[in-house]
């Protein structure tokens, strides 16, 4: 490959590592042209699927800043560049090394780390991004209802309470007018009789309250 084209394909894989969620890099060798079009077909458009070569790869991978790939790139490598749910595409390409032994996964690599092959295997073992969403969006739906179940009581029977209050608030304003009032001075040589006398409804009326509230 002349210097131009390898500089320009360097270029590309090293946008390719960067640019990806993940990538899983498999040896091919024995697969015909057939089954590597059954396979890119299999992974949609969540990952594009290409054969690299080693070399080129591992200045890329440098170029990137994801190190530990050195000993996966032996032998004819073909990596798959995940743009979509990692989950999935590791388990399309764990079902299809199921169904055609000859391809191998290697390894990847994930948030710049390298992987080898059990955990990428790991990987294909966990539940999809629409499953744990779907899952998460169940709890919060339950946890949101038990909360609703908590607090309709409790806002409820305060409801009726506020209501009482409100009711004989109404009858006699004077319990919310007097409320201040009843922090006005008066002069000592007041009649202590008359404020005995103007006392009493108002005892009265907050004694009404509390038993209208505690009757609801």
């Amino acid at each position: 490959m002349a210097r131009p084209d390898k500089a320009a394909s360097v270029a590309e894989l090293t946008e390719e590592f960067r640019s990806s969620q993940a990538t899983v890099l498999t040896e091919y060798r024995g697969l015909s042209v057939a089954a590597l079009k059954e396979l890119r077909r299999s992974l949609g458009d969540e990952a594009s699927y290409a054969v690299t070569k080693n070399t080129l790869t591992q200045i890329a991978a440098r170029e990137a800043g994801i190190e530990g790939l050195d000993e996966l790139l032996v032998g004819p490598t073909a990596i798959a560049f995940i743009k979509g749910d990692v989950v999935n595409v590791a388990k399309g390409l764990r079902d299809f090394a199921r169904a055609n032994p000859l391809l191998v996964i290697k390894g990847g690599v994930m948030e710049g780390r390298a992987l080898d092959a059990d955990q990428v295997r790991k990987l294909a073992d966990l539940e999809s991004r629409e499953v744990l969403l779907a899952k998460l969006a169940g709890a919060m739906q339950g946890t949101l209802q038990n909360a609703v179940s908590l607090f309709a009581a409790p806002l409820s029977q305060a409801a009726r309470v506020l209501g009482a209050l409100q009711t004989a608030a109404e009858a006699d304003p004077s319990l919310i007018a007097g409320a201040g009032a009843g922090q006005t001075q008066e002069p000592e040589n007041d009649a202590a009789p008359a404020a005995d006398t103007d006392a009493a409804p108002a005892a009265e009326a907050e004694t009404d309250a509390a038993a209208a509230a505690q009757d609801q």
